[in-house]
């Protein structure tokens, strides 16, 4: 294992945003894992685990260090006629890993087809679509504890799920790295094609009664027709969260915007489209000069090739103050910003 320094991250982020790293350095194996650590503490360099680089803000210096965990690999533990458990290395893309257990006859993920990044940057975020979120489908991961300085195997309820949200992005932020996640699937294929979108999609083709390559497929068509590929458009796929809020005020915004979109979210709250509120604000197919909102999908900000993350920020500032500012609604930025 060794440090490379001042090394150009530019196409390791989706934006393409330029930035140098400080230090870089990949690990595959635990004992190298170690090696960087030791080095990290001994110098006082702050830390990032990179992985697919697809839910990053990247400004133009990184300063301390970068890691990027190159765990590979897929095993199936445990299986039975009805389910399996599936481990997988945080270094594997995601998608090839959806794609890969639809091969081999394993359901629960397909709505999570086509969303870049890797497996291990997959639980941080708990990334969800199309009415789907791996918490449905988690059952444990192994990571490694910087505290304890071991491996540590952690449960779906020790990972604190939540709306894009968990454990390792708020309570423990920065305390572990995840190394290999498990997946509890089925051998038994069940659609989940509530999600408008889907349902949408497969009725215009006559589908009624979905295989499960042709929700994988439907969710790629979707996706693929909503989003930019980042090699052609830098963006990190939904730049906004969603926002939930309670049944009054939703029903005060249903009141004054009768077909504003949102769905029932816990008991009393229902979620927002912020595409919707995005949208109804003007804000669709705007660019200021080389980034923008994306002219198919207003959740999504763009690089037009020579942004930087401050011309990105200063539009995102932009569109959140003039959708607090007509629905009272605040966005939360769903990528992290780095350095914060």
């Amino acid at each position: 294992m060794q440090w490379q320094k001042d090394i150009d991250l530019t196409h390791r982020n989706s934006f393409g945003f330029p930035t140098v790293a400080d230090h870089f350095a990949e690990v595959d194996q635990i004992a190298d894992l170690e090696l960087a650590l030791d080095a990290v503490e001994k110098n006082g360099w702050p830390l990032l685990i990179l992985g697919g680089g697809s839910n990053l803000v990247f400004r133009e210096k990184i300063p301390g260090a970068v890691l990027s965990v190159a765990k590979q690999g897929l095993n199936i533990l445990a299986d039975n006629e009805h389910t399996a458990i599936v481990e997988v290395g945080a270094g594997e893309n995601w998608h090839g890993f959806v794609t890969q257990l639809l091969q081999k006859g394993l359901h629960g993920l397909e709505n999570l087809a086509l969303i870049p990044g890797s497996v291990g940057a997959a639980p941080v975020q708990n990334i969800g679509a199309y009415g789907v979120e791996i918490a449905d489908c988690f059952h444990s991961l192994t990571a490694y504890d910087r505290i304890n300085k071991e491996l540590v195997q952690l449960s779906k309820e020790e990972c604190q799920f939540g709306y894009r949200d968990s454990l390792f992005k708020s309570g423990a932020k920065g305390r572990y790295i995840i190394w290999t996640v498990r997946f509890a699937l089925s051998t038994i294929f069940t659609p989940k094609i509530g999600y408008k979108g889907i349902a949408d999609h497969l009725d215009a083709l006559g589908i009624v009664e979905p295989s499960a390559y042709q929700v994988y497929q439907a969710v790629c068509d979707i996706r693929m027709g909503k989003l930019p590929l980042p090699t052609e458009l830098g963006n990190a796929g939904s730049f906004f969260e969603n926002p939930i809020v309670t049944e009054s005020t939703y029903q005060r915004l249903k009141a004054q915007f009768p077909d504003i979109v949102a769905y029932p979210d816990k008991a009393g709250h229902f979620k927002l489209a912020a595409g919707w509120l995005i949208d109804r604000a003007g804000w669709k197919g705007c660019r200021v000069g080389e980034v923008g909102v994306y002219e198919k999908q207003a959740l999504v900000l763009v690089n037009y090739g020579q942004g930087l993350a401050t011309d990105l920020l200063k539009l995102a500032d932009d569109i959140s103050l003039s959708v607090r500012k007509q629905f009272d609604v605040k966005l939360k930025i769903e990528p992290r910003i780095y350095p914060e």
